[in-house]
């Protein structure tokens, strides 16, 4: 058999890819015979064919090895000598760096298609030029719906993954492939290229060849089973979860809690030592012995109080993280509708409740847990040295817990009606900061003063009250707490005065001393209770914000087209929640793909929503959205969204550079792709004269901007993607008269090639338009050109006279319109 180098055609090809197929010599040779040979009927499962002749694998069409033979003489077996290619043995990085990305994101896109989830590469938020990391290309499949974890595997334990979904093996080059079964006994695993026809078979590969280009990194991913957390409800449920997910930190944190509960016994007893032989019997060497078993137990106390203080800290960290990151996620995936009908100053404040949650997690929780375990240690010693006194010990804990117990009702309450005092008084905050630039212009901070001040006096009065009453129960037990420090070391006293407890003095001395430290936990696991309370009300504002219905539940559903931008509307009825009015009723129509759509109406007419229901803002309506013949609510939201362009009236514009701005969202996108988004939105002129151009830093609330410009850069913001579909929501309104002959001479261009509709009241910014849609209380009163619609549309005529009437007085000539094709829904 004559092996020689890959294809020609395969120079391409990743140096990890080359590097397996390359086979160098009769050694070799033996090894893809034994492969052969050893090949059970069971594995045809795996997609290698077994026969008489056995064709071992095959990577991209690459021959690896021809069929062998089962002859007893390899000589015998038949051949077919490959093609020569220089450089048979890939040197290490000799692959391309865009060709290992691709041959990645392939095996990914693959992997995932087995669990019936498509991965969008636009979703993958790293710089094209880069290579991903494992970390990201996990978040990348697990935010398409995925369960996914990187990790980091040895030999013997990727020959024991079972299952028949494909594990994506790393490669050091940054390419991947497709391991698609193993052979334990026989010690190979069979791997598939992502980029082979579907057809072809996978290939055994051996340790020794494996490990020359894999380093042990793999990508595992499955469907979720059960509740995805992500998706669960912000409960007091929920966040237990996430603590237990740090159950082997908290292993350790407890192991170390228990070894310094039982070094904190040692000095009590060294002190009864002392007092009760040392003193006692004047003996020095029990003393100087007694000096050395306390410097150790100080030591060993310092190490590892270091080492829980340390694991406490990682701990508290990683929970402060997850939270953070879970409510900052789910707060992006709320609908646009909750923030419309919210406050922002309400969902503000109520997502600001949750440092209570953090801080309890991280600190009393902790502290709690941490304490639970000198209890269990303390407690039998307490008792071995005096039951009576340890029973009092007790009995003082159990006091204080029922004190807390019956005032916590009124608590509850009090404490309800703070939140809502506060919440009032955070959403005025909110509000005049948003608002200030109207505050100022109307000078009505006299109003904005007093509307301040009744909400700062309504909660600091109700603060008031529950300072007040929570004071009693601290005013309660604190004689209680008091009694378990001393009193009981009064109490004895009197009992080894009087000979009935059978304690001397150095015992009493430690009891004391240890049961201060079994007070602390006890009385702070009462207050718990209290702490507990508090923070249930704040999981609750918080809850009221993050346990809101998501978008989608599901990131990784619905279809992903490829979009022409054909729209067409088919009997929807829509009403906005909590009316009953219909804010479109029976609205059918359609345009084909690249038409220059207007829609005109009076206000309130629905023109916005016919724009909310295309971006898919809200989807409860009747009849049918599609876009090319697919209906609106079977497309992946996400991706919906990033295929349309969409500028509206009052644009936000993000703290940054303007060529940051312009390619916001889009990454990879390079300096030149945002220079000819501004030019075709008519922005260039104007940054030019900026003093440092594309790089010229927008102040929050693009205050260094006029209204134009902050108009023209969100329509290059909305270009810069190239959209099949353009939405230009009344994007012309705050243009001056010279943008907006800038913006309109240049819709023609803007228009070429995409589906463009154009909401306005301005109609003469549509005469260039292939349609315009008439709209009245919600129904379609017409569909057609500017030309047509002045003839037979009397809506339309009344609105075009009443902007125009200046023109007439004058015997200007009314504009007409381009020849157009018009395509109405049936």
């Amino acid at each position: 058999m004559t092996l020689g180098a890959v294809s020609p055609g395969a120079e391409a090809d990743n140096g990890s890819w080359r590097r397996l197929l390359a086979f160098d010599g009769a050694g070799n040779y033996e090894l893809i015979k034994n492969i052969g040979y050893s090949l059970e009927p069971s594995d045809s499962a795996m997609g290698v064919r077994v026969g008489r002749n056995i064709r071992v694998g095959c990577f991209g069409g690459v021959a690896v090895a021809n069929e062998i033979d089962k002859a007893e003489n390899p000589d015998d077996a038949e051949t077919r000598e490959l093609p020569e290619m220089a450089g048979a043995a890939a040197e290490p990085g000799a692959s391309t760096g865009g060709n290992a990305r691709e041959t990645l994101l392939l095996a990914m896109i693959a992997a995932a298609r087995h669990h019936g989830v498509v991965l969008d590469r636009a979703e993958l938020r790293v710089d094209p030029a880069t290579i991903p990391s494992p970390a990201q290309l996990a978040g990348w499949a697990r935010d398409s719906g995925l369960w996914a974890r990187a990790a980091r595997l040895s030999w013997r334990q990727l020959l024991r993954v079972q299952g028949t979904a494909p594990v994506v093996m790393l490669f050091s080059d940054g390419s991947a492939g497709l391991m698609v079964g193993a052979n334990p006994p026989r010690n190979v695993v069979f791997l598939r290229d992502p980029r082979a026809p579907a057809g072809d078979d996978p290939a055994p590969v051996d340790e020794l060849r494996m490990k020359r280009v894999w380093t042990g990194e793999v990508l595992l991913m499955r469907l979720q089973r059960g509740g995805n957390d992500e998706e669960a409800p912000f409960t007091l449920g929920w966040i237990a979860r996430v603590v237990l997910r740090e159950r082997a930190s908290l292993r350790d944190i407890s192991i170390a809690s228990i070894a310094l509960s039982l070094l904190t016994i040692i000095p009590p007893l060294l002190v009864m030592t002392v007092i009760d032989r040392v003193l006692e019997h004047h003996s020095m060497s029990t003393l100087v012995l007694l000096s050395v078993i306390l410097g150790v137990a100080v030591v060993y106390e310092t190490l590892l109080g270091y080492a829980r203080r340390e694991l406490t800290a990682v701990v508290a960290a990683r929970l402060d993280t997850r939270l953070n990151l879970h409510i900052f996620n789910r707060l992006l995936s709320l609908p646009l509708s909750y923030f419309e009908r919210n406050p922002a100053g309400q969902t503000t404040h109520r997502i600001s409740q949750v440092w209570k949650v953090r801080d309890f997690m991280t600190g009393k929780l902790l502290s709690t847990f941490l304490d639970a375990f000198t209890l269990l240690v303390l407690l039998p010693v307490l008792f071995y040295m005096s039951a009576t006194l340890a029973w009092m010990v007790l009995a003082g804990a159990v006091l204080i817990a029922l004190v807390i117990f019956i005032f916590l009702p009124p608590m509850r309450r009090i404490i309800g009606k703070v939140v809502q005092a506060e919440t009032e008084k955070s959403t005025i905050l909110v509000e005049t900061v948003h608002g200030i630039r109207t505050v100022k212009s109307l000078a009505i901070e006299p109003q904005q003063r007093d509307l301040w001040d009744l909400k700062v006096a309504n909660a600091s009065r109700l603060r008031l009250e529950a300072g007040r009453l929570g004071n009693w129960p601290n005013t309660i037990v604190t004689p209680i707490e008091r009694f378990i420090e001393r009193g009981v070391l009064l109490v004895g006293a009197y009992l080894a005065l009087t000979g009935t407890a059978g304690i001397q003095a150095g015992a009493l001395i430690a009891f004391m001393l240890l049961g201060i430290r079994v007070a602390a936990p006890l009385v702070g696991m009462a207050r718990l209770i209290e702490d507990l309370e508090e923070v249930r009300s704040a999981i609750g504002e918080v809850g009221m914000v993050l346990n809101h219905p998501t978008e989608s539940k599901t990131a990784g559903e619905g279809l992903r087209p490829r979009f022409a931008g054909a729209v067409s509307f088919e009997k929807v009825t829509f009403s906005y929640p909590g009316t009953k009015a219909t804010a479109l009723e029976d609205v059918t129509f359609g345009v084909p793909a690249g038409t220059m759509l207007g829609v005109v109406g009076k206000s309130g007419s629905g023109k916005s929503t016919i724009t909310r229901l295309l971006q898919g803002i809200n989807r409860e309506y009747e009849g049918y959205v599609k876009i090319d013949g697919v209906d609106l609510r079977e497309i992946n939201l996400s991706y919906l969204r990033r295929s349309f362009g969409v500028v509206m009236q009052d644009n936000f514009l993000f703290r940054g550079t303007v060529r940051e701005n312009i390619i916001a969202g889009r990454p990879g996108l390079t300096l030149e792709d945002a220079v000819r988004a501004a030019r075709l939105a008519g922005a260039e002129e104007f940054i030019e004269r900026m003093p440092q151009g594309y790089e010229t830093f927008i102040e929050e609330g693009s205050a260094n901007l006029s209204g134009g410009q902050r108009q023209r850069l969100a329509i290059a913001r909305a270009l810069v993607n190239d959209p099949r579909i353009l939405i230009l929501d009344e994007a012309t309104s705050a243009l001056d008269p010279e943008s907006e002959a800038l913006v309109n001479a240049n819709l023609l261009r803007i228009a070429r090639g995409r589906t463009m509709v154009i909401v306005t009241h301005r109609l003469s910014s549509l005469t260039e338009c292939d349609a315009i849609l008439v709209l009245e209380r919600g129904q379609v009163v017409d569909l057609g050109p500017h030309r047509e619609l002045v003839e037979r549309c009397a809506i339309y005529r009344q609105l075009w006279l009443q902007q125009n009437r200046h023109l007439e007085n004058q015997g200007g000539q009314r504009p007409t319109s381009m020849p157009s094709q018009i395509a109405k829904g049936e």
